[in-house]
């Protein structure tokens, strides 16, 4: 059986690859997006910025992102769902690309022929929006919010490069994760995802309460949350520890589906009951990596069933060297 993951050196950095590691280039920016002009403003420091307590500034400069960066010239969210913070989003691509590397000989499986499952795609799509840019992947996104994946299937539909690159899937059982999503005999080489942080609507509230506060933007008893988020985004029965053990559960009724299973763990304390599930689960090998942006430290665990010999047929089957 696998040891238990040894602790990680602290990171203070977005990963080497991300191309959100400088400040953001505001002046570019605007010229790039008209709509964001109306939100740039000089801060106490003399630079320009935006204030991050305003949800309609962050929307612009995430549509100013995704067009410089990725390509994507309609982006919309219905109003009131989770407008995610497009660095730390894109850390978690990139770090699921050099796990497929490591399994790869150091070589970074790219193209359509590589599937990920994004659980919890969200109205926002990042992931999939990312992954398509980043690495040419093909994305199958789940959720449990019809809204969500209406509007995610309207960004696919409205954006040619991620023309046929997404398929968004409705889960109908609002309890399962890969339960009523993964197809007969479909596999994928990754599945990622963002669990639900809280543990009920009380604790979400008193985050955001926490959030706006340490912005210094709260405004009476009900402040606003500048990246959003409907229930299903924010909180679930148990937190995410809770989440992410069913998420094991059914990972282990269909291990060899898939390679690397994924998820982010927020919670350092989650993180033994996670590696006690995958120890009973069976897993044969488990990956814990760190990440961080500025002081937000987070981190994602990969597991995967396959013997080292499965490991390899996999690999001389589905992977090819990118070059």
């Amino acid at each position: 059986m696998h040891p238990t993951p040894p602790p990680l050196a602290e990171k203070d950095q977005l990963h080497p690859r991300n191309p959100h590691r400088a400040p953001y280039d505001f002046p570019l920016l605007r010229q790039r997006s008209p709509e964001l002009a109306a939100f740039v403003r000089p801060n106490p420091h003399g630079s320009l910025s935006i204030d991050f307590a305003n949800p309609a500034a962050v929307k612009a400069l995430n549509r100013a992102l995704l067009r410089e960066f990725y390509g994507i010239e309609h982006w919309d969210i219905p109003k009131g769902y989770l407008c995610p913070p497009i660095p730390g989003r894109a850390d978690y691509v990139h770090y699921l690309a050099d796990l497929l590397a490591e399994s790869n000989g150091g070589l970074r499986p790219r193209g359509e022929d590589i599937s990920v499952l994004d659980v919890g795609v969200g109205a926002n799509c990042i992931y999939p929006i990312i992954g398509r840019r980043e690495y040419g992947w093909h994305f199958v996104g789940s959720d449990i919010d019809g809204v969500a994946v209406r509007a995610a299937q309207q960004i696919e539909a409205a954006n040619p490069t991620l023309a046929g690159a997404i398929e968004c899937r409705l889960q109908p059982a609002r309890t399962r994760i890969f339960d009523g999503i993964f197809q007969a005999g479909e596999v994928f080489d990754l599945t990622m995802c963002n669990p639900p942080f809280h543990a009920s609507a009380a604790e979400a509230a008193a985050g955001t309460k926490r959030k706006t506060t340490s912005l210094g933007t709260a405004r009476g008893p009900r402040p606003t949350l500048n990246f959003g988020g409907q229930n299903a985004e924010l909180w679930t029965e148990g937190g995410e520890a809770a989440f992410i053990r069913r998420m094991v559960q059914e990972s282990g009724r269909r291990p060899r589906a898939c390679y690397w299973f994924t998820s982010l763990v927020s919670k350092k304390e989650t993180l033994p009951g996670v590696y006690r599930a995958l120890k009973t689960a069976g897993a044969t090998d488990v990956r814990t990596i760190d990440m961080a942006q500025g002081q937000k430290k987070s981190r994602l665990v990969a597991w995967t069933y396959l013997t080292p010999a499965q490991q390899e047929t996999w690999r001389k089957t589905r992977w090819t060297d990118p070059s």
